[in-house]
């Protein structure tokens, strides 16, 4: 009968300290005790996968109890040496805390401790996955684990340090186990390839080593696995990434490219391509984001070796990944990997992933393109001379007519909006208010730059005077018309004069097209409005405040009631009530007492703003009524100009 196969990961476990890879610390301090004869009863040994934890314990155990020991180069003809070798010892007893986790388990360990070790010097207790021990089994070894019999160890072995009980840990001396660096892995499997006749390439080694992420087992049961496709050929690192699924360096590295130079036919092509092959959509952006990692790093990396280090990549694929990484900026990589990392979530939640996949493609390589970062810093810098050099201003000035309010014309009604019902305008109508908007927003003022302020301060003693004598002016023909009723025009006349006195735009101007003055004096202030909708947003605060202080301003009291209704049949129509606004020379409503900024706003800010009253049309009101919660001030402004109506 033909002797049984034994994997490469068995037949190469180290036997001796020499043998160990990557962990020279932990071989020296325990050398150093062995020889020293200063050998603890407990040791926790910790680290990640495939690292040498059991080997160690083995090791250990080995050059304890050797005929010739304890020694550092045990014999391996003992017969303690050739069972811990065939893992078939009798007094190393190796536990699987996975399987052997109840206080049950504990206490017989407890039990058999007391019995004197067969062949060798000591009895050791190898507990592997220590960390799967539950709290009562942790508690129960606690008292023996500190004080054990002179002629027992324990060798506690875990990959979760943390889930180990401190009181625990405090009892043993514990050593950390690092992963195994690639250079180390490929040298181990050099040296097996020649001694198993295994046809390969370095470059294949390399991938070996990089998928098995610092684990020595991982990477000869790699080894093992492909040594067996084609005895004739060489192994290449296609064949591994054939057998790991993953995306070989060319691929990327031509995917990349095609991103790279927003060749969005190329990439989506090419992700066909390899998405035909079975790779699935989750593995194929996983190594993307790998891939374009290492390219940050290597970008950031002057140092080849310490490139080399940080991504394990060989030599030749460092100098590829330096050229492309000049043709794009750390900020666009970054970017990359961030919108990757998205749609990585989303194709985990997703049924459809492969079309996630090509979404994420098709922006990848649409947005690359745009504006790179230095591109945009030499352009703030550009503008902030022109600031300062005084040169901006005036393209500002230029450009500011994009979004100003409404100037009224001298013969225009203004209540005339109140009376028409809210209809839907046809597309004719809709293009000449918007023309009409465009074209009366010249006349506000728009911000002003610092110059412009500090100009504001130095108005003229005569034009300043104008303004006092105009308002002396209201003021007294006001007061001779204090009689019991005041007529119309006299009504028309105050609530224009209220109007100038309020600072907020879009709450002048909600007041102007929407609202009927009914009464207006000192003892209080009366006004209506056609709709509901208006008569609640009138007695938000936003609008009433400024409605309030500009009436008690004008009538120079320090309070002021404001009543706000709904108009009915009996509420007076001021539209043609004209006289006595043109009898005084007044400012133009859209005029305020204090120079009123107003951002500029630019063709895309129509859309916004567009955009923004979309989400609040209430269906269930008619002609598409505007509710206007939540809404920022630009965008009530716009929507009170189409008297409370959004305009598709």
């Amino acid at each position: 009968m033909a002797e049984r196969y034994l994997p490469l990961y068995r037949k190469y476990r180290p036997q001796s300290f020499k043998d160990l890879i990557g962990q020279e610390n932990i071989v020296k301090a325990l050398s150093n005790a062995i020889n020293l004869n200063k050998i603890s009863h407990a040791y926790l040994l910790c680290g990640p996968r495939g690292t040498g934890k059991t080997t160690t314990a083995r090791i250990i155990a080995k050059c304890l109890n050797c005929a010739e020991g304890p020694t550092l180069e045990p014999c391996g003809k003992c017969p303690s040496c050739k069972d811990i070798a065939n893992s078939t010892p009798i007094d190393v007893i190796e536990i699987d805390a996975a399987s052997n986790r109840k206080v049950e388990d504990a206490r017989n360990i407890l039990e058999k401790i007391q019995f004197v070790p067969v062949n060798g010097r000591f009895k050791i207790y190898i507990i592997d996955e220590v960390h799967m021990l539950t709290t009562e089994a942790f508690n129960t070894l606690l008292k023996t684990l500190e004080e054990p019999p002179e002629n027992v160890i324990f060798i506690l072995a875990t990959t979760e340090p943390h889930k180990v009980l401190d009181t625990i840990i405090s009892r043993c001396q514990r050593f950390d186990f690092r992963r195994i660096t690639t250079e180390d892995i490929v040298g181990r499997l050099k040296y097996i390839c020649e001694q198993e006749k295994i046809k390969i390439t370095e470059d294949a080694l390399y991938t070996i080593a990089r998928s098995s992420q610092g684990g020595m087992r991982d990477s000869l049961a790699l080894l093992d696995q492909i040594s067996v496709l084609d005895a004739d050929k060489e192994i290449t690192s296609d064949d591994v990434n054939d057998i790991l699924g993953r995306l070989s360096f060319d691929v990327l590295f031509d995917f990349s490219s095609s991103v790279i130079a927003s060749k969005t036919q190329d990439a989506l092509t090419l992700l066909d391509s390899v998405y035909n092959k079975g790779n699935e959509p989750f593995q194929i952006i996983s190594n993307l984001i790998l891939y374009f990692r290492n390219m940050l790093v290597v970008k950031n990396c002057s140092d080849r070796k310490i490139a080399a280090e940080l991504t394990q990549l060989s030599e030749a694929h460092i100098l590829k990944l330096r050229e492309q990484s000049e043709n794009i900026e750390a900020e666009q990589i970054l970017y990359i990997i961030e919108r990757l990392a998205f749609y990585s979530k989303e194709i985990k939640e997703t049924t459809n992933r492969y079309l996630w996949l090509e979404l994420c493609v098709i922006e990848l390589s649409s947005n690359i393109k745009y504006s790179s970062y230095s591109d945009l810093l030499k352009r703030l810098v550009k503008i902030e001379s022109q600031i300062a050099s005084g040169e901006f201003s005036s393209n500002t000035q230029k450009h500011s007519s994009m979004f100003k309010m409404p100037q009224l014309k001298e013969k225009e009604e203004p209540s005339n909006s109140i009376n028409k019902p809210l209809q839907k305008e046809s597309p004719d109508e809709v293009k000449s208010v918007e023309t009409d908007v465009l074209q009366v927003i010249d006349s506000t003022p728009v911000t002003q730059t610092v110059e412009q302020k500090n100009d504001v301060s130095t108005i003229s003693h005569n034009e300043s005077q104008d303004i006092e004598d105009t308002s002396k002016e209201e003021k007294e023909f006001l007061e001779n018309k204090q009689t019991n009723e005041t007529s119309n025009d006299d009504i028309a006349s105050i609530w224009h004069s209220i109007l100038q006195n309020i600072d907020s735009v879009p709450s002048r101007m909600f007041f102007y097209n929407l609202s009927r003055p009914v009464s207006l004096n000192k003892d209080g202030i009366e006004i209506a409005f056609m709709k509901d909708i208006f008569v609640k947003q009138a007695k938000e605060p936003t609008k009433n405040a400024p409605l309030k202080k500009a009436a008690m301003e004008f009538f120079n009291v320090p309070d002021i009631n404001i009543h706000i209704r709904l108009a009915d049949e009996n509420t007076p129509d001021l539209s043609k009530s004209k006289q006595s606004l043109e009898k005084i020379e007044r400012k133009p409503l859209l005029q305020t007492k204090k120079e009123e900024e107003i951002p500029l706003y630019e063709e895309e800010n129509l859309q916004m703003l567009k955009d923004e009253l979309t989400p609040h049309v209430d269906n269930n009101l008619e002609d598409n009524t505007v509710i206007k919660e939540n809404l920022s001030d630009n965008a009530k402004m716009v929507m009170e100009l189409f008297n409370g109506k959004y305009v598709d």
